[in-house]
């Protein structure tokens, strides 16, 4: 069950028993007939939970009743110890007592019944919804396979995280993946940095075994941009390159035999944008999820912003004072704004210049 927890169920989880199974006590108290009322009644026994006294109530009789204990048969309804007075066997009111028949329990199937639906197949396994479904009866609970996630970066100017060497730039985009991806279903293959060599790409792609290859880095065009070549090369397709999106317009998508393959730009900033859009949410299908797109939350703008171009921008924000505040400065080679960045401000294509307490969507960041 543990190891379900963040999957998605591949199917229906449906209960195999009733919770609760019996009529439960939900006060500690006094198990009586609501008819006997105003009593007193005699007590003829104790159930506590787990352990249910094995007789019935009779007229004028009461058993000691615990939190969580089955009701005895006969008796429907609970009075609470503070509304009760007890003499050796002699129970009497010393209250107000119970108003209805039923009062202070639980009746069986409160929760649920048997047969009825725990898990939607496409949820995700949270806690909650682990422990209703252990609650229901299931040891184990269906989930897809992890998906198998293929990460590389491009890039002679790369170096291994931990460098300072002014002439090269440490590797950021596979960490952050990685990261990324951390509460997610995946197993992990580092392909680690792959120079702007065609046939060296060629090579690496051509011997990759996972559901989903991600690149970072070398899907433009220039000179050295080498990934979509080398994935031709390798016998995979290209479906589409260039999105209309603010900051990763540089994004490809294509296959390689069963593999899904994204390309995403090498600017970390672009990278992590087009990650959190299409990368998490194709993982999320993969992996079972019914509704695997992220969810946009209103708010409400700190500032003013100004009119939008022709492309969906993202921008790098914060949440304070119950308002979203853009990032002064959007530049995509700015890391650091990334991390101090709480939210995403989504302005569609040619969105007019928003004002200050207009509403926005945002996309939250974990």
């Amino acid at each position: 069950m543990r190891e379900a927890a963040g999957r998605w169920a591949a199917r229906d989880v449906t209960a195999r028993r009733t919770q609760p199974a019996h009529d439960l006590s939900a006060m500690d108290g006094y198990a009586i007939r609501f008819e006997d009322m105003p009593g007193p009644w005699t007590v003829i026994g104790e159930s506590a939970a787990g352990r249910p006294y094995a007789g019935s109530v009779d007229c004028g009789q009461a058993t000691r009743i615990f939190t969580g204990a089955a009701l005895p048969d006969g008796a429907d309804t609970v009075l609470v110890q503070e509304e009760a007075a007890r003499d050796g066997a002699t129970l009497t009111l010393a209250g107000e007592g119970p108003a209805h028949q039923g009062r202070n329990v639980r009746r069986r199937g409160l929760d649920f019944s048997e047969g009825a639906t725990l898990v939607a197949a496409g949820q995700r396994l949270t806690p909650a919804r682990i422990a209703v479904a252990a609650t229901g009866g299931h040891a184990t609970l269906p989930v897809r396979p992890a998906v198998r996630v293929a990460i590389a970066a491009t890039g002679d100017e790369l170096v291994p995280p931990g460098s300072t060497d002014p002439t090269a730039l440490p590797e950021s985009n596979g960490v952050m993946l990685a990261a990324m991806l951390a509460d997610l279903p995946v197993e992990i293959i580092d392909l680690g940095i792959l120079p702007d060599n065609l046939e060296a790409l060629r090579e690496a792609f051509a011997s990759v075994e996972a559901d989903l290859l991600v690149t970072t880095g070398g899907a433009s065009v220039g000179d050295h941009d080498l990934v979509q070549p080398a994935l031709k090369a390798a016998g995979g397709s290209v479906d589409f390159w260039r999105i209309a999106l603010r900051p990763g317009k540089p994004m490809m998508a294509g296959r390689l035999g069963d593999t899904v393959a994204l390309s995403l730009p090498g600017n970390p900033v672009s990278a992590f944008v087009t990650a959190t859009l299409f990368v998490r949410p194709l993982i999320a299908h993969l992996a079972g999820a019914a509704d695997p797109l992220p969810k946009p939350i209103p708010a409400v703008l700190g500032e003013d912003l100004p009119a939008n171009g022709p492309r969906i921008d993202y921008l790098r924000a914060a949440m304070f004072d119950g308002r979203v505040h853009a990032a002064a400065i959007q530049d995509s080679s700015m890391l650091l704004t990334l991390a101090r960045s709480t939210c995403l401000i989504i302005r569609p294509p040619h969105a007019p210049a928003a004002a200050m307490g207009d509403s926005a969507e945002i996309l939250m960041l974990a």
